[in-house]
C-alpha cells in the first residue's frame, strides 16, 4: 500500500477549467473526489493541499472563491495562500500603463512543500495536480534526494505539460469523467449548520 499525497494547482487547474465553457460547471468540485480518481484501492490518500490565493481586488471573485475553499476544508483539504503582487504593465497597441496584478507565491509554496513533506516522511508518492514547468526543479530535487520515494502529475484538462511529465515517475491524464464524478453537490452541508451553494455562475 502507498501513501499519497496530493498537491493542488489552484490557478493552474482554474484556468484550465474557465478556458472551456463546457468545464466550468466543473469549478464546482470535490479535489478529495478528484484526488481519488488518480489512486488505486490498495493505495491510501494521507493528504490533500490546495495552494491559491484570493483576488482581493474583487469581491465578487474572492467571495466565490471563499464559498469553494470553505467547501474544500470541510472534506479534509488543507489551504496555503499564496498573494497577488500590484504591477504596471505597458499595452503593446498604444504604449499607455495600466494596473495588473500578477500571482506571486503559489508555485514556490508548492515546491517547498513538497520537499518538506519528503523530509518529513508523509509520503510514498507525491501528486501534484497542475501543468506548472517551474515546479520541475522542486520535483528533481525531491527524486534525487530521496530516491525512494515517487513524484507523479496530473496535467489539468485541455494542458499539455511534456517537459513536466518527462521529469516525473508517472502521470495522469485528467478526463471530463474524472471532473464529472468528482462535482460537489449543488448544496454542501457544514458541521455548524451553515449551506454553501455553488455560484450562480459556475452552475
Amino acid at each position: 500500500m502507498a501513501r499519497l499525497f496530493f498537491l493542488v494547482d489552484g490557478f493552474n487547474l482554474y484556468h484550465a477549467l474557465d478556458a472551456v465553457p463546457r468545464y466550468r460547471k466543473y469549478k464546482w468540485i470535490s479535489l478529495t473526489k478528484l484526488a481519488g480518481c488518480y489512486a488505486l484501492k490498495k493505495d491510501s490518500i494521507v493528504g490533500v493541499e490546495y495552494f491559491t490565493t484570493l483576488a482581493l481586488w474583487d469581491p465578487n471573485k474572492a467571495a466565490r472563491h471563499r464559498v469553494f475553499i470553505k467547501a474544500q476544508e470541510s472534506e479534509g483539504v488543507t489551504v496555503v495562500y499564496g498573494q497577488f503582487k500590484r504591477k504596471q504593465r505597458r499595452c503593446r497597441l498604444c504604449g499607455g500603463m495600466s494596473a495588473t496584478f500578477e500571482e506571486k507565491q503559489t508555485d514556490v509554496n508548492l515546491a517547498l512543500r513538497l520537499f518538506q513533506l519528503a523530509v518529513l516522511d508523509r509520503f510514498d508518492a507525491a501528486v501534484i495536480i497542475s501543468g506548472d514547468t517551474d515546479l520541475i526543479p522542486a520535483v528533481k530535487a525531491v527524486q534525487a534526494t530521496f530516491p525512494g520515494k515517487r513524484v507523479g502529475v496530473v496535467i489539468p484538462i485541455g494542458r499539455a505539460s511534456e517537459d513536466l511529465k518527462k521529469h516525473t515517475d508517472f502521470h495522469h491524464r485528467m478526463k471530463e469523467i474524472h471532473l464529472a464524478s468528482s462535482r460537489l453537490p449543488y448544496a454542501v452541508n457544514l458541521r455548524d449548520g451553515t449551506v454553501l451553494t455553488c455560484p450562480s455562475t459556475w452552475a
